[in-house]
């Protein structure tokens, strides 16, 4: 009887989960599984050794070598035969902030200065800065985080992002298991994340963190359904959050 799988662990999930050609004409996609986009951004990118990157993994060397083997096989392909790597699916499971074993894991003191969440808290987040509603997702620096019990805010705490953007803070946002993101502007690719994730997302918010978050503990919180920013398309400058406010 074959030994059952165990899941590796991965620190978050990529800022992008589709490279390929600029030709869409190539419907064939090969799937690299975030099991195996996490060797590559550990042994290629973070430059760990097969072991350093099996204690991060929680898993054994020779099952990291496998599993490298095989996503450095599916880069080379989507090189040379001009195909598009979409990333997806794996047996894995999403760090919490424990341990990796080289003491690198960035959750891991996120995770122990939020305190594990109660089963009868509901967990909020923010993007945050100087005290307002940050107005890009993607490019906030910093989350205010807050604990409600009973319709009443029991703890508060501004988190770094460490330098996490766009897909990778869905996962971060996941991994500190927060039910309810308020933000301004958000990319669709976010939105899906956080969608996949369970997250309700209130998008589209202007002005005081501390009021976005009252507000919505009252169901007075005005925002944008609809809220859609492509950063792409606009200036360095710009406002991601100027969308039209609807209850």
């Amino acid at each position: 009887m074959p030994r059952p799988v165990k899941c590796r662990k991965i620190c978050f999930y990529p800022i992008n989960s589709d490279y390929g050609p600029l030709d869409e004409k190539e419907a064939l996609a090969i799937n690299l599984s975030l099991d195996e986009y996490e060797t590559i951004r550990l042994i290629d990118y973070m430059k760990l050794s097969q072991q350093e990157c099996a204690l991060c993994m929680k898993t054994s060397r020779t099952t990291v070598q496998r599993i490298y083997e095989t996503a450095r096989f599916k880069l080379a392909m989507s090189l040379v035969e001009g195909k598009r790597i979409h990333i997806e699916g794996g047996d894995f499971h999403l760090c919490k902030g424990e341990s990796c074993g080289l003491g690198a894991c960035y959750l891991k003191n996120i995770v122990r200065e939020l305190g594990k969440k109660k089963e009868n808290q509901m967990r909020i987040a923010v993007t945050f800065e100087n005290g307002d509603v940050f107005q890009h997702f993607g490019h906030t620096k910093q989350f205010k985080i807050v604990d409600v019990e009973n319709d009443r805010i029991s703890t508060s705490k501004i988190v770094d992002t460490e330098g996490n953007g766009h897909g990778a803070l869905a996962g971060l946002l996941k991994s500190m298991d927060v039910d309810v993101l308020i933000c301004g502007g958000i990319g669709q690719g976010a939105i899906n994340a956080l969608k996949d994730l369970d997250i309700k997302l209130y998008g589209g918010v202007r002005g005081s963190a501390d009021m976005a978050i009252r507000s919505y503990l009252c169901g007075t919180l005005l925002y944008d359904p609809n809220v859609h920013c492509d950063h792409h398309d606009h200036g360095e400058d710009h406002d991601c959050g100027s969308h039209s406010c609807t209850k």
